[in-house]
């Protein structure tokens, strides 16, 4: 087993506190409905939510996958950071083991936040991850993030 390790980022004008509970702790029923067009629902099948939970997400129909599983390994809503594995599910395919994220937000001067987005890919055998193959993903996860400020910039008194 290889690991490969991305790590790319993002700024917004929207506050740590709000992008880090719209994103991790109520992600669950904020993108089912932000995203219907993608994400059919997010399910917590093991634990409350915090560490040692796995939660399950499902892809709306025409999807490329259908689901992907995830294990919650640490949210400190303190500091706004949280490390979760992608354990199961199509994205994964024959060449991933898993892929653990670290998603970190921090306050910008501005009053905004940045987010720094860690990925380290646990391969199978001998392949090697290359960081053209995972730009869907990150252009999915930054859209995500797009998506959410929009919702947030629109609706000031969500997570305030």
């Amino acid at each position: 087993m290889g690991v490969t390790t991305f790590t790319h980022d993002f700024s917004t004008p929207v506050a740590p506190s709000r992008m880090f509970k719209a994103l991790i702790t109520d992600s669950r029923a904020l993108l089912p409905k932000l995203l219907p067009q993608f994400i059919k629902d997010v399910t917590l099948i093991q634990g409350n939510g915090e560490a040692g939970s796995i939660e399950q997400i499902n892809f709306a129909e025409g999807s490329p996958f259908k689901y992907l599983k995830h294990r919650i390994e640490m949210v400190d809503n303190n500091n706004l950071l949280c490390n979760y594995t992608m354990i199961e599910g199509d994205p994964l395919g024959d060449k991933l083991e898993s892929i653990a994220y670290e998603v970190k937000f921090e306050a910008t001067s501005d009053g905004g936040s940045h987010c720094e987005m860690t990925s380290k890919y646990n391969t199978i055998g001998g392949y090697e991850v290359r960081e053209e193959e995972i730009k869907e993903g990150n252009e999915s996860s930054i859209g995500i993030c797009k998506v959410v400020e929009k919702y947030l910039l629109e609706n000031p008194q969500v997570y305030a």
